[in-house]
């Protein structure tokens, strides 16, 4: 009896219709359009409009998700949701999406990953299909960083964005959909990028509330620095323990972070750049949505059988890598 996998069946993205360019940004902030691109590669960013959520997003991505296997929601078996700007500290967001989107016979929880988020949730979700628990699992990454970045702050404005994808997970027994993952962590880094104001460590009162600290700080060298070598790194150590060369790689989907930060993956693992999935320059960094928005917008030009890695490094410090074959 062949192994059991977990495979990509279905994916779908949402972003907002707002646009915030380079140009916009120089109206608010001191910067530039050509010292944003040449620094990070974005050119604009989609942020919601006020009132849109992110089970609002997500539960548009589950039923087109549905909408295209031809399945009812109601089939769905589990929902489970990275991100860190969730709609509430509680209910989870996957709760409110499972109503939202008529999946009631499901359940789920957020994970907390930044950056990092989906494919912690996808290797998550993988466990519960591969254990023969379940048939139908979606897995989202999503993030609303609009609502936790100081638009006073040039540091971070220009890089993140908003938006949200997901795909569907189910059983594979043709050697197809997720073979192998990497994960890791590395919790010195926190102060490092982070939201300080917010938790039970440092609760929002009358007095922060508009402290930089109640939004979200990066130390970017340092962070760069960590990115570069070790998303480079774990995508290199996948490769090597799965005896892949960068001929056999289809395409990579890395975290749309910082186009340096890319470039440096792939060439350390000696791909060509038509095989990395890029599309920082019109949406920035929406955090745990880059990786499943590409596999939505590169959908049509995947080939059944594909090889794929994963790729990504987020705030924690927590980083990781998957191998996966396409399925359809």
């Amino acid at each position: 009896m062949k192994k059991l996998n977990a495979a990509i069946t279905a994916v779908h993205g949402v972003v907002p219709e707002k646009v915030l360019s380079n140009k916009d940004l120089e109206q608010m902030v001191d910067t530039n359009d050509e010292w944003i691109v040449s620094r990070t590669g974005i050119k604009e960013r989609r942020i919601v409009n006020g009132g849109e959520t992110l089970s609002d997003m997500g539960s548009e991505v589950v039923k087109e998700i549905c909408k295209k296997r031809g399945i009812s929601p109601l089939e769905i078996d589990m929902i489970i949701v990275g991100t860190v700007t969730g709609d509430h500290r509680f209910p989870s967001t996957s709760n409110i999406i499972c109503d939202k989107s008529g999946a009631t016979n499901a359940w789920g929880f957020d994970l907390s990953a930044a950056c990092s988020g989906f494919i912690y949730t996808l290797v998550t979700g993988q466990q519960f299909i591969e254990a023969g628990k379940y048939k139908k699992v979606i897995v989202i990454g999503g993030d609303i960083m609009s609502s936790i970045v100081s638009y006073k702050d040039r540091n971070t404005c220009i890089i993140f964005g908003d938006g949200c994808a997901g795909v569907l997970l189910e059983p594979n027994n043709e050697g197809l959909g997720v073979i192998d993952s990497i994960l890791k962590a590395d919790g010195s880094g926190r102060d490092l990028l982070i939201q300080k104001n917010g938790g039970s460590a440092f609760p929002i009162n009358k007095n922060n509330v508009e402290h930089p600290d109640t939004f979200v700080y990066q130390e970017g060298r340092s962070v760069f620095k960590f990115a570069v070598t070790n998303m480079a790194d774990v995508s290199a150590e996948i490769m090597k323990k799965n005896s892949l060369s960068g001929d056999d790689v289809d395409w990579l989907v890395p975290h749309q972070a910082n186009l340096r930060i890319i470039d440096a993956t792939a060439n350390r693992m000696n791909l060509t750049s038509d095989k990395v999935m890029i599309n920082i320059e019109k949406y920035g960094n929406t955090t745990s949505g880059t990786i499943p928005l590409c596999l939505w917008e590169w959908e049509s030009k995947l080939k059944k059988g594909d090889n794929l890695i994963l790729a990504a490094f987020g705030g924690g410090f927590t980083w990781g890598s998957v191998y996966l074959k396409w399925a359809y």
